[in-house]
């Protein structure tokens, strides 16, 4: 064989023998995400400041959503049994999500309040059962934190160092958002530092912040804002001398502004405590709503703007 004939013939087994090489390489393509599906939007927020671009989150619920009783959809159901993983807070909150559960098939999930110690209910029909908003407390919601982070290294390990480390991170902006507002919420006189709702949803969040609480209904029931709930709150707001009174954006304000003109009270505004705001709204994300309860508060007693001490 003629010298420049095996040169090319070389040349071309050495790239032939190459792109062999190579193929296999090439026709790998990266896992698809992992996709985790949770039953309302303020554990989605929490889950996807977790698992940061490695993992998909999404909600069942949208902003605004009322979560105790809300009736999932066919639709709901697909996305749910699509999923890697359904995240729900339980403590009695997702009355619905039992039924729910049980029709996937083959779709783990994790209760992100376990660890939780549990503050019961005071009064009404779920007198003595836990009181679910657990999340609200900053210092319980790290709690939470820890519970996601788990939960996705367990279908997700290869990304373990990155739910770590954004676990971390996300745990150190919940401190300093609680430590900020439990500052400015001590400048409160003490006598007069009462949170008043709609909802007893606040006695994590209150215990954190040293108030006291009083409210229409202790949680989403048959009756709420009824006119004995109304007269005894009345009474409540006027032996204290209670300068104002709030609501949360997920049920009617009408019974606490009726306590608001029989009392004198203001009308602070409406908390968020079970969803997210819409993107463009003023809390779309939970850090976002923490803050802006924070300063709904202040307000509410006539200290907006107040720098920390």
């Amino acid at each position: 064989m003629p010298a420049a004939r095996r040169v090319l013939t070389g040349a071309f087994l050495g790239v032939f023998a190459a792109a062999l090489t190579a193929a296999p390489a090439m026709a790998q393509t990266p896992a698809p995400p992992k996709r985790v599906v949770t039953t309302f939007t303020i554990l989605a927020d929490m889950a996807q400041n977790v698992a940061g671009t490695a993992v998909l989150v999404d909600s069942l619920t949208r902003p605004g959503a009322e979560i105790h009783d809300y009736e999932p959809t066919p639709l709901d159901v697909v996305r749910a049994q699509a999923a890697d993983l359904v995240m729900w807070n339980g403590l009695g909150l997702e009355r619905w999500f039992e039924r729910f559960f049980q029709r996937l098939q083959n779709v783990p999930q994790v209760l992100l309040s376990e660890g939780v110690v549990p503050i019961p209910v005071a009064d009404g029909p779920y007198r003595d059962n836990p009181n679910p908003h657990a999340w609200m407390s900053p210092s319980d919601a790290t709690i939470y934190v820890e519970n996601i982070r788990k939960a996705l290294t367990r279908i997700d390990p290869a990304n373990a160092a990155t739910f770590a480390a954004n676990a971390a991170a996300y745990s150190a902006q919940l401190r300093a958002v609680g430590d900020r507002a439990r500052t400015r919420l001590s400048a409160i006189p003490a006598e007069r530092r009462w949170l008043v709702t709609c909802e007893g949803a606040f006695p994590y969040l209150i215990r954190d912040m040293g108030m006291r609480e009083a409210y229409l209904w202790a949680m989403n029931a048959d009756n709420e804002g009824t006119p004995r709930q109304v007269r005894a709150l009345i009474d409540t707001v006027r032996r204290n001398r209670i300068p104002v009174v709030f609501c949360e954006t997920t049920v009617s304000d009408r019974a606490i502004r009726q306590v608001a003109r029989d009392t004198g009270a203001r009308f602070g505004g409406a908390l968020y405590v079970d969803s997210v705001s819409p993107p463009d709204g003023p809390a779309p994300t939970f850090l976002k709503a923490m803050e802006y309860n924070a300063e709904t508060i202040l307000r509410g007693f006539g200290m907006a703007g107040q720098a920390a001490r």
